[in-house]
């Protein structure tokens, strides 16, 4: 990749050599055992230079430019340059274009479809993202994602929910422990769930599901300090905030909806977390139109 796409990446707080992995990955599924886009390379010339714009077809949030930039870079081999026009993060309309690509033709049709793709779903996350974000206005909670993520492409994923407005739970199994109801019933409870997680990783933060008031107060008194609380309805959610208080920070999770995000926020959580910002967000529309030539 090139340096300028390189330290776009690193700006944005995404891994290069994670995202080389990702986008290789996705050309190679493409291009086949042969490495090869038998459509340009039978209809243009090996020498035939233009000039493309990435167009947003739909309004949305943008998320994912420096990735597609990527992709560009690996399709042609550091030949295709790259100029963006807009910032991930920002709210595009129809119509606007996002950037521009110049150099050779077969490499920058060889790319399209794997650059788009990556693209328009990140852009896709980060749009749905943004409504949870505008929806939220005014209330002191935030909106999360989850694990619930594409097999792969869980760095980018996450990145988008951020660039939307949103903030990240956890990367995976490995960096906060999640006590669910399958721990509880295998540790025989709450409390000894907790307990032989902080003896075993005691830096590791320790999240703990609960499904009631008393279990938001047992978890707790064992020394919990952030709650799921788990398919609630306002009003249960509410007597868990007033028992709780302020000795654990407090998140509503569970068949939470746009429509109702607003009332679960009223109850005082600080956290709703929102699996289908990953599982279910529709991609925002972008293209790739190839300037014609004079």
């Amino acid at each position: 990749m090139t340096e300028s796409t390189v330290g776009a990446l690193r700006s944005a707080g995404l891994d290069p050599a994670v995202v080389e992995r990702i986008a290789q990955g996705a050309l190679d599924e493409d291009l086949g055992p042969e490495r090869l886009d038998v459509t340009s390379a039978a209809t243009i010339p090996a020498e035939q230079v233009d000039t493309a714009d990435v167009v947003a077809r739909a309004d949305g949030v943008v998320a994912g430019l420096a990735v597609a930039a990527a992709v560009f870079d690996l399709a042609g081999t550091r030949t295709l340059r790259v100029s963006t026009l807009a910032r991930d993060g920002d709210e595009v309309a129809r119509g606007d274009v996002l950037a521009t690509v110049t150099g050779p033709t077969r490499s920058l049709l060889t790319a399209e479809r794997t650059a788009l793709n990556l693209l328009c779903r990140m852009s896709g996350v980060a749009t749905h993202a943004r409504a949870w974000t505008e929806a939220l206005a005014g209330t002191k909670a935030t909106v999360l994602d989850t694990r619930k993520t594409t097999p792969g492409l869980r760095l980018l994923e996450k990145y988008a929910v951020r660039a939307g407005g949103g903030a990240n739970k956890r990367l995976g199994l490995y960096d906060v422990a999640m006590i669910k109801d399958n721990h509880k019933l295998a540790a025989g409870g709450i409390t000894p769930a907790y307990h032989r997680v902080r003896a075993a990783f005691p830096a590791v933060p320790v999240q703990v599901e609960v499904t009631s008031v008393a279990e938001a107060v047992e978890a707790v008194e064992a020394g919990a300090d952030f709650l799921l609380c788990d398919n609630m309805t306002p009003e249960l959610l509410a007597r868990v905030v007033a028992a709780v208080g302020d000795r654990a920070e407090l998140e509503a999770t569970g068949g939470l909806t746009l429509a109702t995000a607003a009332e679960y926020a009223a109850t005082g959580v600080d956290y709703l977390s929102v699996g289908a910002l990953t599982h279910s967000s529709p991609i925002l529309d972008i293209a790739l139109d190839l300037r014609a030539r004079v």
